[in-house]
C-alpha cells in the first residue's frame, strides 16, 4: 500500500472539490442511514411488538441498540486514529445492513432484539469515524464547518421523513419493510465510501500499533453499566438491582481512569481531560444531550397525550424543532467564522435551548399553534448553533493525534447525557403523572383502575381509551372526567420535567464562558494519504 502525504489545496480540503464533494456525499449517506433508522423504527414498533407477541421485550429493541453503539463509539473512534476510519465506515455500512436483513427477517422478538444489538454495533463504528473523517478531509476549521452542512442536511432530512415514511411503510407494505429500506440506502453510502472516500492516516500512527483491549473492556462495562442504571431507573426506581449497576458503572470507571493514567498506548487518553477547554466541552456535549433528548423525547407525549392531537398534528408540530437544527447549522457556518469571538454562538444557542423549554413549559392546549411552532424553532436554531461547534472546536483543541477519539468521546457524551436526561426526566414525569392519577381516582373512589390509566399511552392509544371509557361508564364512573384529569395530571408532569431541562439549559449557557476563545483558522498539519 502506497503511503504519501496528500497536499492541501489552497480551500483547505486535502481532496479536489469534486472528489470532496463525492466523498462527503459517502459520509452523508452513512449519517442517513443511521438517522433513518432510528426515526422510521420508533414508528413502527406497536406493528412489530402486536405481530411477534412479546411486549415485555419492547423496550430492549431500542435498548440494546443504544447499549451496544455507546459502547462502541469511543473504541472505534480511537482505531480510527491508529489505522484509518476508511476502513471502519466502510464495515459500519456492512454490519448495519446486514444487521438490517436480519432485523427485517425476524420471527421472534428475541430474535429481533439481538439483530438490534448487531446494528448498534454498526451504528455505534459509524458513528465512532463518520464525524472525524470530514475534520480528515477538512483540515481548515472554517471549509469544514462550510462542509459539515451537508452531512447536517442529510441528517435533518432523515429525521424529518423518517416517522412519515415509517408510518407509510407499515401501513402499506408490512413491518418488515422499514428494515429492508436499508439495503438501498446502505448499498449508495457503500459505492461512495468505498469509491471516493481518501484512506488517510497520520504521520504519528504509521506502524504496527498496540491496542488497549484493557481499557475498551472497561469503557464498555463503563457505559454499559451507566445505559443499564438509567434504562432501569424510570421504570423501577432505586431498587438493590440499579444500584448495583451503577456501583458497577462508577467502579468500572474508577479503574478505566487508573489505567489509563499509566498507559502508553492508551485507548482513552487521559491528557484530553486535563485540557480545559476539552473538559469545559466535553461536559457541555452531556448538558446538551441532556436538553436535546428530554425536548425530543418528551414534546410529542405532551402534544399527543397531554394536549389531545392527532400524532399528525404532533409530527407537524415538531417538525421545525428538527428541520431547524439543520437550517441552525447552515447559518452557524455562515455567521461564527465572521466573529471576532466564535464562542457567541454557544451563548446565542443555549439561550434559544432556555426558551424553548420554557415556552414548552408554559405551553397550554389553549396556546396559538404559531407560538407554539415558534418554540419549536427556537429549539431547532440552539441546536443548530451549539452541536456543530461542539464537534469542530472539540477536534481543534484535541489535535490531529487524538482527533478520532476526541470527537467520539464527544458523540458518546452527548448520547450519555441524552441517557441521563430521558432517565432522570422520565422518573419525575412518571412519578408525578402516577402520583395526579391517583389522586383523581381516589376522589372518584376508582382506585382499583389505577392500572389502566399509569400508563399515559392509554392518553395516545384511541381504541384503548374508547374501550376503558365504556368500561368506566358501566361501573358507574365519569370516564370522560378521569381522562381528563389524566390528561391535565401528564401536562403538569412535563412541565415540571421540561423546566429541569430548562434549567440545565441556563448552567449551559453559564458553563459556556469556560470554553477558552477559539480561533478558527490556524496552521495546518500534513496528513498520510494510505491509498
Amino acid at each position: 500500500m502506497a503511503v504519501h502525504t496528500a497536499a492541501h489545496h489552497s480551500s483547505g480540503q486535502v481532496l479536489p472539490f469534486r472528489e470532496s464533494l463525492m466523498a462527503m456525499l459517502g459520509v452523508s449517506f452513512v449519517t442517513m442511514l443511521v438517522a433513518l433508522d432510528q426515526t422510521v423504527v420508533g414508528t413502527a414498533l406497536p406493528t412489530i411488538v402486536a405481530e411477534l407477541k412479546g411486549f415485555d421485550l419492547y423496550a430492549w429493541v431500542a435498548t440494546l441498540y443504544l447499549l451496544t453503539s455507546v459502547v462502541t463509539v469511543p473504541i472505534f473512534g480511537r482505531l480510527g486514529d491508529y489505522y484509518g476510519r476508511k476502513p471502519f465506515v466502510i464495515a459500519s455500512i456492512v454490519v448495519f445492513t446486514v444487521a438490517s436483513v436480519l432485523c427485517g427477517m425476524s420471527n421472534s422478538m428475541m430474535f429481533l432484539v439481538l439483530a438490534r444489538g448487531l446494528q448498534g454495533i454498526g451504528g455505534g463504528m459509524l458513528v465512532g469515524t463518520a464525524f472525524a473523517c470530514i475534520a480528515d478531509l477538512f483540515p481548515d476549521n472554517v471549509v469544514r464547518l462550510r462542509w459539515q452542512v451537508l452531512m447536517s442536511s442529510a441528517f435533518g432530512i432523515a429525521n424529518a421523513v423518517g416517522p412519515s415514511l415509517g408510518g407509510v411503510l407499515t401501513e402499506y407494505y408490512e413491518w418488515r419493510s422499514v428494515f429492508y429500506v436499508n439495503l438501498p440506502v446502505g448499498a449508495v453510502s457503500l459505492y461512495f465510501v468505498w469509491r471516493f472516500l481518501p484512506h488517510l492516516r497520520h504521520v504519528a500512527h504509521e506502524g504496527k500499533m498496540r491496542l488497549d483491549w484493557p481499557g475498551a473492556a472497561l469503557i464498555a462495562v463503563t457505559l454499559g453499566a451507566l445505559q443499564m442504571f438509567v434504562e432501569l431507573l424510570p421504570k423501577h426506581g432505586l431498587s438493590a438491582e440499579i444500584i448495583v449497576y451503577l456501583a458497577v458503572s462508577v467502579a468500572a470507571g474508577y479503574g478505566l481512569w487508573k489505567r489509563e493514567k499509566r498507559c502508553d498506548h492508551a485507548i482513552l487518553p487521559i491528557d484530553m481531560f486535563r485540557n480545559k477547554a476539552l473538559a469545559a466541552l466535553f461536559t457541555l456535549a452531556i448538558l446538551g444531550g441532556f436538553i436535546m433528548f428530554s425536548l425530543l423525547f418528551y414534546a410529542p407525549l405532551l402534544f399527543q397525550g397531554g394536549f389531545g392531537m392527532s400524532p399528525k398534528d404532533a409530527g407537524l408540530m415538531i417538525t421545525p424543532l428538527v428541520v431547524f437544527i439543520t437550517i441552525g447549522s447552515i447559518v452557524n457556518g455562515r455567521i461564527v467564522t465572521r466573529l471576532k469571538n466564535a464562542n457567541l454562538m454557544f451563548f446565542v444557542g443555549f439561550a434559544f435551548l432556555a426558551i424553548s423549554c420554557l415556552g414548552v413549559v408554559v405551553a397550554t392546549r389553549n396556546m396559538p399553534r404559531p407560538l407554539l411552532l415558534s418554540f419549536m424553532l427556537m429549539g431547532g436554531f440552539g441546536f443548530g448553533f451549539v452541536m456543530p461547534n461542539l464537534t469542530v472546536f472539540a477536534q481543534q483543541k484535541a489535535g490531529r493525534e487524538h482527533l478520532g477519539i476526541a470527537t467520539a468521546l464527544l458523540q458518546s457524551l452527548r448520547m450519555i447525557g441524552g441517557m441521563i436526561g430521558t432517565a432522570l426526566t422520565g422518573t419525575l414525569v412518571s412519578h408525578l403523572y402516577a402520583s395526579g392519577v391517583n389522586l383523581a381516582l381516589e376522589k372518584d373512589h376508582a382506585t382499583h383502575w389505577l392500572p389502566d390509566l399509569s400508563d399515559p399511552q392509554i392518553l395516545i392509544n384511541l381504541d384503548g381509551q374508547r374501550a376503558l371509557l365504556a368500561q368506566l361508564s358501566q361501573a358507574g364512573h365519569d370516564g370522560a372526567a378521569l381522562i381528563e384529569a389524566a390528561r391535565e395530571s401528564l401536562v403538569a408532569a412535563i412541565h415540571i420535567g421540561l423546566a429541569m431541562a430548562a434549567m440545565v439549559a441556563a448552567v449551559s449557557f453559564w458553563q459556556s464562558r469556560r470554553v477558552p476563545p477559539v480561533q478558527l483558522k490556524g496552521p495546518q498539519e500534513p496528513v498520510i494519504l494510505a491509498e
